[in-house]
């Protein structure tokens, strides 16, 4: 079988992307080392052609497809077990542990890096390249119309948005240029961080939280451990707004990677603007 020696540096070279030229064989050997890969992969993935996914991917809080993850090895990006797994292709994120990427590279294994979804938009095309590196373009030229026909049911009409305000241990928030930013937007809600300049990730004081009045608190899921970073979720102003129903949990593993099941935060979202406007 003629190895497959396409390796995409993507957003990390700014260049083009590479696909499999006519003719070539698909990788038949492919190691995911990364949460979101792995379920992108998990999706695309002709079988037996994936052979290893991370850790990661088993963990139910973050994975959507913990469940399916269980049909796989685990690796735990490490360069000596993913070499032992004989790979024609690797798959990362942009963000995997870069020794490793680099090292398997220097043993002559191509490795394939995809960068983390920021909006709605990014996951299409992640879905698209993710066939094209696999040679499964009709599998996800598929779950992307699926995608585009949900997505269009859902979105709503930018008119008298409510304001939401997201808000994460550490009293972290996060803007209109990262993924759950557009699902909010998506969903029909005016961002408060983007009202305070955010645009990406940064601290949201608690003081400015409750003087910007939103009328949704969205947050994660909450882990059954405690934990330092969640302790200003359990704030008596916070906890206040739960009260009244304004603080709203989201699943995290929903959002958290860049896949076709954000559509279930879209869709948990615009039920939230339903039942506020019905109440104006």
């Amino acid at each position: 079988m003629r190895r497959f020696r396409t390796v995409l540096l993507a957003a990390l070279m700014g260049g083009v992307f590479p696909t499999i030229a006519s003719g070539d064989e698909p990788p038949q050997r492919v190691v995911s080392m990364n949460l979101c890969t792995d379920q992108l992969a998990m999706l695309v993935a002709d079988t037996e052609q994936l052979i290893s996914v991370s850790a990661l991917a088993r963990d139910p809080l973050n994975s959507t497809m913990a469940g399916r993850a269980q049909d796989y090895p685990v690796n735990h990006g490490r360069a000596e077990e993913i070499h032992l797994l004989e790979p024609d292709l690797v798959i990362a994120g942009r963000f995997s542990a870069g020794p490793t990427v680099e090292m398997l590279r220097r043993l002559d294994i191509p490795v394939v890096v995809f960068g983390p979804a920021s909006s709605l938009a990014d996951i299409r095309a992640n879905l698209e390249r993710m066939g094209e590196v696999l040679g499964q373009e009709a599998r996800a030229k598929a779950l992307i119309q699926d995608f585009d026909q949900r997505l269009a049911m859902l979105r709503q009409a930018p008119v008298d948005p409510p304001r939401a305000a997201l808000y994460f241990p550490n009293g972290y928030t996060r803007g209109e240029q990262t993924l759950l930013g557009d699902i909010v937007r998506t969903a029909g809600f005016r961002n408060v961080a983007s009202e305070r300049g955010v645009t990406h990730g940064a601290h949201l004081p608690l003081e400015t939280l409750v003087m910007a009045e939103p009328e949704v608190i969205i947050t994660g899921s909450r882990h059954d451990g405690k934990s330092r970073s969640e302790n200003i979720l359990q704030h008596p102003a916070l906890a206040e707004a739960a009260e009244w129903d304004a603080m709203h949990e989201l699943v995290t593993r929903d959002w958290v990677c860049g896949t076709p099941q954000a559509l279930a935060a879209v869709e948990r979202i615009s039920g939230l603007r339903g039942t506020l406007m019905g109440a104006r």
